[in-house]
């Protein structure tokens, strides 16, 4: 039997999305499709509750703030239907979700002309980067609900940032700070081997070899490269 391959697992998940009555052309290269919604997750989860969760946008802004929960659901509520593509190649699709445009967070914030970049922050010290404008996108969200139902503590809950366009790494789960910085400061799974970008349609999954990144996924065992 030939070693599967990224060529050979892309076109296994070609024929799977077929059998799911999914249009293969919604599957970026190298991915499989999958019904379930996989667990992964860098080290325990926290136990936030929604009556001390906050979540801050400071940095290069004019307007630096910090909401509480009642201040989140009390702003203006998007709804969202989108793709979701991890980098450990599964796919799931026509996920529902309810949450606060990024946006809306970042104009409030008031950016100085030399913001360019973000980076994440989540409770147990993750992080990861993004270029402002992908933070711009209608479907950039801080969201709360999944499938109709407050999003799962294990998927991030009370909320967690959602940005469907880069793989599911980039959405950090717990998040707590949106920072606005004048260059590009890289994340911690950044930092460790995986593409500063992110573009699923673009593979864009590693920049260290394979080997490399298999010892940092051991060496962070149980992490979420989600």
């Amino acid at each position: 039997m030939p070693p599967l391959t990224a060529k050979l697992f892309g076109e296994r998940g070609r024929r799977r999305a077929e059998k799911l009555g999914i249009d293969p052309a919604r599957l970026p290269p190298g991915q499989s499709p999958t019904q379930k919604f996989p667990v992964l997750t860098i080290g325990p989860v926290p136990d936030l509750e929604t009556a001390t969760w906050s979540l801050s946008v400071h940095g290069l802004v004019e307007q630096p703030f910090a909401l509480r929960w009642e201040d989140l659901l009390a702003l203006p509520q998007a709804e969202l239907t989108t793709d979701l593509h991890c980098v450990t190649r599964w796919s799931k699709f026509d996920t529902r979700w309810v949450g606060v445009r990024v946006r809306d967070l970042v104009t409030r914030a008031e950016p100085r002309p030399a913001a360019t970049h973000v980076l994440i922050h989540a409770h147990g010290g993750y992080t990861t980067n993004l270029p402002l404008a992908a933070l711009l996108d209608d479907d950039a969200l801080i969201a709360h609900t999944f499938d109709g139902l407050p999003l799962k503590r294990e998927h991030g809950g009370p909320a967690r940032l959602l940005v469907p366009r880069r793989y599911l790494w980039k959405s950090a789960k717990w998040v707590s700070g949106i920072e606005l910085l004048d260059h590009d400061e890289p994340g911690m799974w950044e930092r460790n081997g995986y593409h500063n970008e992110g573009d699923p349609w673009r593979e864009e999954r590693h920049t260290a070899d394979q080997w490399s990144v298999r010892q940092v996924q051991r060496r962070l065992r149980g992490a979420d490269p989600a």
